[in-house]
């Protein structure tokens, strides 16, 4: 049967992994699966890819990659 575990308590686990690195090791120690964590993950409990913020920097972010790219291509290829 599945365990009830605090929105506060999955996230101290999700921050766990993310500075380990080791799901594994980290769900035995809390005592959860992790086929929990997982879910959490795409639940997005470790932090809400809703957010309207984390939205906005994914697109600035995306525009300053291209604006990258197009200047990497210029240098790589300039106009003679």
């Amino acid at each position: 049967m599945a365990q009830f575990v605090p929105v506060e308590k999955k996230q101290q686990i999700i921050k766990e992994i993310m500075d380990e690195g080791k799901s594994v090791d980290v769900a035995s120690e809390h005592g959860v699966s992790t086929k929990a964590i997982y879910t959490w993950l795409r639940d997005g409990i470790g932090g809400d890819s809703r957010d309207p913020e984390i939205s906005r920097l994914k697109r600035e972010l995306n525009a300053v990659y291209s604006v990258l790219g197009k200047v990497t291509a210029e240098l790589k290829h300039p106009k003679r």
